[in-house]
């Protein structure tokens, strides 16, 4: 094994499965992308812990199920919202804090959504340094929500820099500062935390994107996405140490329903719904000389285990405590073509849905709206991954067996359905009187006084 490596993981917003070239899309251009996965490995069957953004996030960061760390909600709510009471615990340990204490450097540039009081900001969870906005880029001063007075911060640590920031040139910013946290840390083992607000509502991008987009303001953001990680691979030869480091790259959810552009591809659903569409995403990794390249790789995988196998290769302990992650060291590496995750919860808030194990997914409940509404259905994945054909009355074993797999996760983490409490759940991180980072100020001389677009 080599040394430390340098990781980078690439996180964006909302993008879909279908929305790379390497991914099946035919109207997005990403050819930094595709020469990542044709350099790497493309997973097919890859989930994140959450249908929509704070959870996801707050489960990638910490190796956990949402519910099982109290961000299953917020407060009833599926996501975080400027001044929150409630946020990522303090005394959850993150993928950076394991790092950071194995002598990495760390930073997250861009969207955070994990908590905006100052006990969860990024600095408090071992980040040494934080740039971005902490929530989406649509929770700021809207023409389509006149009634939100709250600017959108954009934040040096735990410092507000600028107000209503230029979302048009905000990736190239993102860009700049992360080549520099590169440049700095070239020689010394380092992890970047890379959050795209990219392809989320308002779609806010470059004329550059705009003019050669072939599909629409969507596929100007997408190729922005792409033009990043085209920047980074460049700027990681330049310093000598792309050998050195390897890249994640993934998406929070799934793409959004309204039409904009996006695409989940094969997949049924969208965004906030636990069909595939909303939860499988696309995944690449790439790391010469050690991970396979070319290769695609159709075991099931999730963010969940992107803590433990950057432990495993960077030689950092695990966080002491019940994890949800597997260690996929060996799967990178290719070693083993299938991981040692067993299986896969799909929660709604606080609510178990479905479950995963090997090609069978088992629906009890859809998270409509407010309501999950119950079901007895049963996919077969691997012939029909656009989940189009109940078998739920054909294959009664398999229903049998993934019924076991329910009551595990049920007394593990808990199930709202049931009333299961779970055995091993912890509380959410609460402070007793939030504020606001920044509050509307008419004499402000904001660079954008209302962003424009429709909010997602």
């Amino acid at each position: 094994m080599a040394a430390q490596p340098n990781i980078i993981l690439v996180n964006c917003d909302d993008l879909g499965y279908g929305d790379l070239g390497c991914y099946g899309s035919s109207v997005n251009r990403t050819p930094h992308l595709d020469r990542l996965a044709r350099e790497g490995m493309r997973f097919t069957d890859f989930y994140m812990a959450s249908a929509v953004c704070s959870p996801s996030r707050c489960a990638m960061m910490t190796g956990c199920y949402p519910p099982r760390i109290g961000c299953g909600e917020f407060d009833g709510k599926a996501v975080l919202f400027p001044a929150d009471a409630t946020g990522l615990h303090p005394d959850e340990t993150t993928v950076a804090r394991c790092l950071k204490d194995a002598g990495y450097a760390t930073a997250i540039v861009g969207k955070w959504h994990c908590g905006d009081q100052p006990e969860f900001l990024p600095t408090h969870h071992g980040f040494d340094h934080y740039y971005g906005l902490p929530y989406s880029n649509d929770m700021g001063l809207q023409k389509v929500r006149p009634d939100a007075r709250v600017p959108l911060p954009l934040l040096r640590d735990e410092e507000v820099i600028q107000q209503q920031p230029d979302q048009t040139g905000l990736t190239e910013r993102y860009v700049e500062e992360s080549i520099r946290f590169l440049r700095a840390n070239r020689d010394r083992p380092f992890f970047l935390y890379f959050a795209h607000m990219h392809v989320h509502l308002p779609l806010l991008v470059s004329e550059r994107f705009l003019s050669a987009s072939q599909n629409g303001p969507y596929g100007a953001a997408v190729e922005c996405i792409d033009w990043a990680m085209g920047a980074l691979l460049h700027e990681l030869e330049a310093l000598g140490i792309d050998e050195n480091t390897l890249i994640v790259f993934t998406s929070d959810n799934g793409s959004r329903a309204r039409g904009e552009g996006g695409s989940n591809g094969p997949l049924r659903g969208h965004k906030g719904q636990l069909w595939e569409g909303g939860i499988r995403l696309p995944c690449i990794v790439r790391w010469p000389g050690w991970v396979p390249a070319g290769t695609v790789n159709r075991t099931l995988f999730s963010s969940l285990d992107f803590l433990p196998t950057f432990c495993a290769l960077a030689g950092a302990p695990l966080p002491g405590r019940p994890i949800d992650g597997k260690d996929f060291a060996n799967v990178l590496r290719g070693e083993a073509v299938d991981g040692p995750r067993d299986g896969f919860a799909y929660y709604w808030k606080n609510s178990l849905c479905a479950v995963r194990s090997g090609k069978w997914k088992r629906f009890v409940a859809h998270n409509e709206g407010q309501k999950c509404p119950p079901a007895a259905e049963l996919y077969d994945l691997e012939a029909d991954p656009g989940e189009t054909t109940n078998l739920y009355e054909q294959h009664p074993e398999v229903v049998r067996r993934l019924d076991h797999l329910l009551e595990r996760f049920r007394e593990d983490i808990g199930d709202d359905l049931t009333g299961a409490p779970g055995a091993n759940r912890r509380p959410s991180g609460r402070v007793a009187n939030p504020v606001p980072l920044c509050t509307y100020d008419p004499d402000h001389p904001y660079m954008i006084a209302s962003y424009d677009g429709p909010a997602g």
